[in-house]
């Protein structure tokens, strides 16, 4: 029993889960880590809908990562590299898709939403405003001599029924 639970506490223990390990990435030179961790940063897992490549832990984002490592160490340009994979993987594998003809209603819709709420403000303020300034005026409201003996005799049935 007591080897039984030394054994699993030896094996937890020895575990990458226990420590949180993480991903040793070697470099042939130093300074292409900072590059590294930037685009593993910016691109997107193709598997895991909204997570980056730094934080997925899914088999096709431990690949594209081996494979930005690759293409550092063979001397390609960040831009290249995302060339590369939007190739490949479509404009989806960026968080900041570019600026061009397809993506132009993703970069223009928020701005013309919000002046059209801004717009839509005005107009209701405005409107609230001229309302405002020219009250209806009840007294001069004109009530015929028959409209007023009706309106006395429906709040006289109407007292007579309480």
């Amino acid at each position: 029993m007591r080897a039984g639970m030394l054994f699993s506490a030896v094996v937890m223990l020895s575990s990458g889960l226990v420590f949180g390990q993480t991903e040793v990435v070697e470099f042939s030179d130093e300074s292409l880590r900072p590059r590294y961790l930037q685009l593993i940063e910016e691109l997107r897992c193709p598997k895991c809908q909204n997570q980056n490549l730094a934080d997925s832990n899914s088999a096709i984002s431990i690949d594209l990562r081996l494979q930005i490592q690759s293409l550092l160490e063979q001397q390609n340009s960040n831009a290249e590299i995302k060339s590369y994979l939007t190739e490949r993987y479509s404009d989806f594998i960026l968080y900041r898709p570019l600026v061009d003809r397809r993506t132009l209603f993703l970069w223009v819709a928020p701005i013309f939403f919000m002046l059209s709420a801004a717009a839509a403000m005005v107009l209701v303020l405005r409107r609230q405003h001229r309302i405002s300034d020219h009250p209806s005026d009840d007294s001069q409201i004109v009530i015929s001599d028959s409209d007023k003996q009706r309106l006395a005799q429906l709040l006289n049935t109407r007292n007579d029924l309480r």
